[in-house]
């Protein structure tokens, strides 16, 4: 299973851009938002792929390994744990969730950004093992009165499921100021604004421009 996704190749021969790639982080307490931005953050832009994470959580009707998850077994988590195959993994509602390293190297080495849909936990582990390729979004609600309205408006959870996620957001909020933005999604197509001028400015930082110094030694050299 290891050797399976580390062996996975990006195709990048549509694009010609000259930088390295970055590791976009988006998250949220659940119903805030993160998910839809990052829905239309994809739709939007072809220069970045959503991350594909290995989890231990049992496949859902529709759900393609490889495609949508890595789905593995608790003994393949901990054997790819034990290997060291992962940038960062965590528990959530008792399913293992992982970000596998092979396939996102591969990808920063091509100029490929990576979106991440993850928690304040995976965001940190993320840091500290990429932290140069990282940029953290956190997407805050207006109000807790807000996000409750629209977690019960999914009429996907029952009421005590629903004050679970609430107290895990209050969790999730308290770490807000470990990301480099923090935007409040009051509106929706505004904070997508906001999220696209983010990326498109880490986009131009001087240190993921791979092609600059051999640029300017031949412009000096004129």
């Amino acid at each position: 299973m290891a050797d399976d996704i580390s062996s996975q190749t990006i195709d990048n021969d549509h694009r010609d851009l000259n930088r390295r790639g970055l590791l976009f982080v988006l998250s949220s307490p659940s119903g805030a938002g993160k998910s839809t931005l990052a829905s239309m953050l994809l739709e939007a832009d072809d220069e970045i792929a959503m991350s594909v994470s290995v989890t231990t959580r049992k496949k859902r009707p529709g759900e393609e390994h490889g495609k949508d998850y890595y789905f593995v077994s608790d003994d393949e988590f901990e054997e790819m744990v034990a290997d060291h195959s992962f940038l960062e993994y965590a528990t959530v509602f008792g399913n293992r969730y992982a970000t596998p390293t092979g396939p996102v190297n591969q990808s920063l080495e091509a100029g490929q950004d990576v979106l991440f849909d993850i928690d304040w936990q995976g965001t940190q582990q993320l840091y500290q093992r990429a932290g140069q390729d990282v940029v953290r979004v956190f997407i805050l609600p207006p109000s807790l009165g807000e996000l409750r309205q629209r977690l019960e408006s999914r009429n996907t959870d029952a009421a005590d499921v629903i004050d679970g996620r609430m107290e895990r957001a209050a969790s999730e909020i308290s770490h807000w100021d470990g990301y480099d933005y923090v935007l409040i999604n009051d509106d929706l197509d505004a904070c997508f604004t906001k999220v696209k001028q983010i990326l498109a400015t880490e986009r131009m930082r001087r240190s993921r421009q791979t092609g600059l110094i051999g640029f300017v030694r031949d412009l000096m050299a004129e």
